[in-house]
């Protein structure tokens, strides 16, 4: 009985793993959306973690405060989001805000004023974009967007990491 199990479960192994296999993604931009959506995710707890009384910290004069990053990386969002769509950006002035409400709920609507531009079809993702002086595809243009949070993000872990606070990412 024993050995009619180890020589089932033995069968059955590969096909478990096929199965498993198949479940991978192979679109570009929903592999470019988990991204996305992981970087964003980061940005969005960080800056619901962060003390209201605290978005105004800059660690040096020169850069933009913990408010000022969060509200930067929504404008972005929404202009790396319509850049891949061929759209106008629309929405933009969150870097100038103060309150964290404000702040907050713009990079809610950021992410998801990005929804257009993650759905597109890999095909769709190929078509030429020009943006900063630069020539790519669109899907390329979602690979900066995501690059781009996660730059911003590594400076609101430092900040955070000033005020001994733990980020988002590195909690359990």
């Amino acid at each position: 009985m024993r050995r009619s199990i180890l020589i089932l479960l033995a069968a059955a192994a590969p096909l478990a793993a096929q199965q498993q296999q198949a479940a991978v993604n192979t679109s570009t931009v929903a592999n470019a959306k988990s991204l996305f959506a992981m970087s964003h995710r980061n940005v969005l707890r960080a800056a619901e973690q962060f003390p209201e009384s605290l978005y105004s910290f800059k660690p040096t004069p020169e850069v933009r405060s913990f408010g000022q990053i969060v509200g930067h990386v929504a404008d972005a969002e929404r202009m790396f989001c319509a850049a891949a769509t061929g759209a106008q950006p629309s929405g933009l002035g969150a870097e100038k805000m103060t309150s964290k409400a404000e702040i907050v709920e713009a990079l809610k609507g950021a992410a998801a004023s990005c929804d257009a531009a993650y759905a597109q079809s890999d095909a769709d993702a190929n078509a030429p974009v020009s943006l900063f002086g630069m020539n790519g595809s669109r899907l390329w243009v979602l690979n900066f967007n995501s690059a781009h949070v996660m730059e911003h993000y590594g400076n609101l872990v430092t900040y955070m990491r000033i005020k001994g606070m733990v980020p988002p990412s590195s909690q359990r």
